[in-house]
């Protein structure tokens, strides 16, 4: 009994264990969570479970996509790196993408002094042209270059980055571009110029030189297969050659000989650097252009050089103090205006459009040219008001014909610019008279002939009395022809005419070169019709040559480059006999004493016996003085582009002392020769009939002249 009591306490606590350890455990009233925050946080963390299992999927499917674009794109990549490479030719073949000709212009001893189109020197590679060259050429495009597949991420990221600091696009201004990439880009992607495209060579290569995203895209697998075709000194090679270096020079050889006169084999640091310094920008940092700016530029290039380790401190030092300066030929750049013509006036497919490289030998002469520039400057420094915009043209020429300077305007260094020498229509005023009195000389009349200088009226039908006046406004009654003459009085001029006929006159002065076309009416004594300052010295050459057609020609020989035979040759202006010598030697007789006594005596040359004459037209729109020694002619022009009258200048005055001044010059060292003329004998040898000097016009063949008439005559007192 006494065990049974004792085991049974101990058997009910451990019921009661079991059964408080099956119940759940009772905790405070302040830590219980309700049922709706327990069914949230059930709900939580369902969603935290199909969030993640959510984001697996998305990311095991975007990295399944991924994969498959970049597969794809390699695929294309790969692709478009394999047609590129099956595509690209031989090195040797990308050399010269020229896709014209160039043209060389050497002056009359054989010197160059002008080039046009693209030039190129010939093929260069890494080893051939000058360390320094090819080291400012890395230094200044592509550090990298021998270390990098085409294409340099980082330089392309900082180049972006530059761009965005200096306010432009991410692909304007720096590019970032390897070597290789440039030349992809030289080579157009390997795309031919194609003429059906509807768009010329230059708008071809503009469009292929444009920097846009889809192109920079292209330009990598093209860089690529260049990198797998070709070695590095190759690709360099392709860059060397083809790079636009300014002024016609394509690759690095034409621009050393274009600026320098000598091989890129032979540059120094300094113009090494000079040339290195193009390659930005070949228009603005061109020599030619601004040579301060362009050195300062290869200054840049210089510390480049130094910092990469291609130029120890000392020779960087002496490349800073020494800077490349230009060739004679590069730094005179004379003969502008002459080499656009020469290139004009020969054949346009060894000239303008030639595909050829071509050499032109003429008849230039610096010296020359530059005594007529020299003149200009200092009359217009000396003796024309600041700020005038009135022009001027020269010609110089040879008796033979042979142009040796010319100008066509103010900017004497100006290429391809409107040239008054040989474009300019101009009326011609006295200076046409030569060809009057020409007629007159050759029916009979003499320098001592008597004629009477009174008022002239000359019926016009249509028009009704033409009456012209003296330059002086007075007449002077009884004159003889060479008084006439070098006074340049009007009424003689039209009353010989009248009396010669004015086919005759309009014969000789086509004859002779000066113009084609001729206003018809008794106006063209007066020289109311138009030519060029080219033309109408020219046929003041004829009238030095004996009364002989003289053309004048700058082009003497036109061959291939390296070729030993011309393709062209001209060696002379002179042609056909127009009016007989004697009458050639009398017109001289008076040319010569309008130098000595008459209106053009501004232009006197001292011991150098001269003769001209001298040309204003009406309300002086244009002043001429056209005279010739024993050895040259010249000619000068001067008017303004639009007709506005000059002010106080007549032939006599402005352009005879230019001419004075050109002239001086050029016989500096050329001893006095005596001019081709025939004193005239003292005695009269006609007089011209003068009555009433009312001379009745004959019906015109010409249309519209009485309309020309209208607007060129004013009160047809055009005279010196």
């Amino acid at each position: 009994m006494a065990r049974r009591s004792i085991r049974a306490p101990v058997a009910r606590k451990a019921r009661q264990a079991r059964v408080r350890a099956t119940r759940p455990t009772r905790v405070p009233r302040d830590t219980r969570v309700s049922k709706t925050g327990f069914a949230l946080k059930q709900f939580g963390k369902r969603m935290r479970r199909a969030a993640a299992s959510t984001a697996k999927l998305i990311f095991r499917w975007l990295f399944d996509f991924s994969l498959r674009i970049f597969v794809v794109a390699a695929i294309i990549f790969s692709g478009a790196v394999c047609y590129y490479y099956a595509k690209l030719p031989a090195p040797f073949e990308l050399t010269d993408g020229r896709v014209r000709g160039s043209v060389t212009l050497l002056d009359r001893n054989g010197g160059v002094f002008a080039w046009r189109g693209e030039q190129f020197g010939g093929a260069v590679t890494p080893s051939s042209v000058s360390g320094h060259l090819r080291n400012a050429v890395l230094a200044t495009e592509d550090k990298r270059f021998y270390r990098h597949f085409g294409i340099s991420p980082r330089g392309i990221a900082s180049a972006i980055l530059i761009n965005l600091r200096e306010g432009r696009g991410p692909l304007q201004g720096h590019g970032g571009s390897t070597i290789t990439q440039q030349v992809a880009k030289l080579l157009c992607l390997g795309v031919e110029f194609d003429p059906a495209r509807g768009i010329n060579e230059v708008e071809f290569e503009k469009d292929c030189r444009k920097t846009t995203v889809w192109r920079k895209i292209k330009e990598v697998p093209f860089a690529v297969a260049m990198e797998l075709k070709y070695t590095k000194d190759e690709i360099l090679t392709v860059y060397l050659n083809r790079v636009y270096l300014g002024a016609g020079a394509q690759g690095f050889e034409a621009a050393s000989q274009r600026y320098f006169g000598k091989s890129s084999a032979s540059v120094t640091a300094a113009e090494a650097a000079m040339l290195a310094g193009l390659l930005v920008a070949p228009s603005r940092y061109s020599p030619t252009r601004n040579l301060a700016r362009a050195q300062k530029r290869a200054s840049v290039i210089i510390s480049l050089m130094e910092q990469q380790g291609y130029l120890t401190a000392s020779e960087a030092v002496e490349a800073r103090n020494h800077p490349a300066v230009l060739s004679d030929a590069a730094a005179n750049r004379s003969g502008g205006y002459f080499a656009d013509w020469v290139m004009e006036s020969g054949p346009s497919f060894l000239t303008n459009s030639t595909t050829e490289d071509v050499v032109i030998r003429t008849t230039f002469d610096d010296r020359i040219q530059t005594a007529a520039e020299e003149a200009i400057n200092h009359v217009f420094e000396t003796k024309v008001r600041d700020g005038s915009k009135a022009q001027i043209a020269i010609v110089v020429a040879s008796p033979d014909g042979a142009v040796r300077a010319m100008v066509g305007g103010r900017k004497s260094r100006a290429v391809g610019q409107f040239n008054r020498a040989t474009q300019a229509l101009r009326q011609t005023g006295s200076s046409f008279k030569p060809f009057v009195y020409a007629a007159a000389l050759e029916a009979g009349y003499g320098p001592l002939t008597v004629v009477k200088d009174e008022p002239v009226s000359i019926s016009v039908p249509g028009f009704g009395r033409w009456s012209p006046k003296n330059y002086t406004g007075e007449f002077l009654g009884d004159i003889t022809v060479a008084d006439a003459f070098a006074l340049s009085v009007n009424s003689i001029a039209v009353k010989l005419t009248e009396a010669v006929g004015r086919v005759r006159v309009m014969e000789i002065a086509r004859g002779l070169g000066a113009g084609k076309e001729y206003t018809e009416g008794p106006a063209l004594a007066l020289g109311v019709s138009e030519t060029t300052l080219l033309e109408l010295t020219g046929s003041y050459a004829g009238l030095l040559n004996g009364g002989v057609f003289t053309a004048p020609y700058g082009l003497v020989e036109i061959k291939l480059k390296d070729a030993k035979e011309p393709l062209l040759r001209k060696v002379d202006g002179r042609r056909a006999q127009v009016i007989s010598k004697k009458t050639a030697r009398q017109l001289v007789y008076l040319m010569h004493q309008t130098v000595e006594r008459g209106t053009g005596t501004r232009a006197k040359l001292g011991s150098h016996p001269a003769a001209g004459k001298t040309g204003t037209t009406q309300s002086a729109k244009d002043a001429w003085f056209i005279g010739f020694t024993a050895d040259y002619v010249a000619g000068v022009w001067m008017g303004y582009d639009d007709n506005t009258p000059l002010r106080a200048v007549t032939g006599g005055g402005l352009p005879a002392e230019i001419w004075r001044e050109t002239m001086a010059r050029i016989h500096e060292s050329i001893p006095p020769k005596a001019l081709p003329m025939d004193l005239p004998w003292p005695k009269t040898e006609r007089a011209l009939e003068t009555g009433t000097a009312k001379i009745e016009e004959q019906p015109t063949t010409r249309g519209g002249f009485f309309e020309t008439l209208r607007r060129l005559l004013g009160g047809g007192n055009a005279g010196r």
